[in-house]
């Protein structure tokens, strides 16, 4: 039998934590590239005559939402696989999965040249890369927090968003440089596909993974389907409060990271290349804090912090982007966007293991996979699509701020609907 995370070595323990936060960086990256190049997408998939800026956005931003219509299958099967084999198994099968996605993309040709052909490459692409991100919070996200020692669970959950931060990253830089060092006619020619092809970098991951030792599945033995669906049954509870906080991540996640580029350049009429600098700049603010968080929550009440995180990003929306837009620029811009990066960071940094800690070990991936995809399809994957067409029905500027706004009350509301626990001692909760 492997050893429990206790018994494990620290070697052991740092390979398994490393290829954990790689992969689930690069599965965050392949799956969000495409809404950071949506401005370039939108003109080669949707050039249609007398179709506009505006309505080519508003279509890629549907095309981006259609990712989200098999990540609740793919969250079910990668889960149900996890919690029966091994979290890390289900890990290696999600990975492989994107993997031929990103190649599937990365070869697309644009509709000119392809026409209805393009269009379907690039949906079956966004289709395979939701199945294979269904499954990978859960698995992740449960396989982290499983090999943490003991006082040290919050800090390790929080690796999970350390890697979606790091995808960001990933993604504003490689936007960064392929918009600052190609021509425009490159970048449309060929350049775009630059940043996809990148993300085949997730297969040396997956060789690495499938060759270490696999830690079997909770309790040391494969459990049914049955057994699975059943302890999920008795915790509708915890479920329904898991999905008011995967609201609030949900919604504060797609309008405020990956929709910004568009907003920047298609609302704010801001330089597409500046506001790749910005989202570099936000993500690694966010990138140290979110470990911060994690580690303060070890020794202090996750409820509290999170409380307390939500109610600071609540309070600053609206403010924040009345004032950008009163008078846009890159560096108003800037300070919205590492404000709220450091708020969502502190939320995000114990939200991980908050969630974890609300289902039995049982289930834990197969109840993940659930909560998270059931929102992000009927929230996150269309976030994009009806932040645009807010702004095109009210016109106004700051719509989204009051889309983001809700999904921040719903979170409140299932923070505030559990007891007060106060402070717990390491490893505790």
């Amino acid at each position: 039998m492997t050893p429990a995370p206790q018994d494990m070595d620290t070697r052991s323990r740092s390979r398994a934590v490393l290829a954990a936060i790689l992969g689930n960086a690069f599965e965050w990256y392949d799956f969000g590239v495409f809404g950071f190049m949506t401005p370039v997408i939108s003109s080669l998939f949707f050039p249609a005559e007398g179709l506009g800026q505006a309505d080519a956005v508003l279509l890629t931003t549907a095309l981006f939402g259609t990712g989200f219509i098999t990540r609740p299958l793919g969250g079910i099967v990668l889960g149900l696989y996890g919690d029966r084999y091994g979290h890390q198994r289900a890990m290696v099968l999600g990975m492989s999965i994107m993997a031929g996605a990103m190649a599937l993309m990365a070869c697309a040709p644009p509709y000119r040249v392809g026409g209805a052909l393009s269009l379907a490459m690039v949906i079956a692409a966004r289709l395979l890369q939701g199945f294979s991100v269904g499954g990978e919070f859960a698995t992740s996200t449960t396989a982290l927090i499983e090999l943490a020692p003991p006082g040290q669970r919050g800090f390790f959950g929080s690796w999970q968003i350390t890697g979606q931060v790091m995808a960001q990253i990933m993604g504003a830089g490689l936007g960064y440089l392929v918009t600052s060092l190609f021509t425009h006619a490159q970048l449309y020619a060929y350049a775009w596909r630059i940043p996809f092809l990148f993300g085949l970098m997730i297969l040396p991951l997956v060789f690495t993974l499938r060759h270490a030792r696999h830690r079997p599945a909770p309790g040391g033995h494969a459990i049914s389907t049955g057994e699975t669906l059943a302890h999920l049954l008795g915790q509708r509870p915890q479920i329904l409060v898991g999905m008011g906080l995967v609201v609030a991540s949900t919604v504060s996640f797609y309008v405020i990271y990956a929709y910004v580029v568009t907003y920047a350049a298609t609302v704010l009429h801001l330089p597409m290349v500046h506001s790749y600098q910005v989202q570099l700049v936000a993500a690694g603010a966010m990138m140290l804090v979110v470990p911060f968080s994690g580690y303060l929550s070890d020794r202090c009440d996750r409820r509290a912090i999170m409380l307390a995180s939500l109610l600071a990003y609540a309070i600053m929306i609206v403010p924040l982007y009345i004032w950008l837009v009163a008078a846009p620029s890159i560096a108003r811009l800037l300070v919205l966007q590492v404000a709220l990066s450091v708020a969502s960071g502190m939320f995000l940094g114990t939200y991980c293991t908050f969630l974890v800690d609300l289902v039995s070990p049982q289930a834990r991936a197969t109840a993940l996979a659930i909560i998270n995809n059931l929102v992000v399809l009927l929230v996150g994957g269309f976030a994009q699509f009806i932040v645009t067409w807010l702004i095109q029905a009210t016109g106004l500027k700051i719509a989204p701020s009051f889309f983001v706004l809700g999904g921040i009350a719903m979170g409140l509301a299932a923070l505030a609907s559990l007891p007060a626990s106060g402070n717990r001692p390491a490893g505790v909760r």
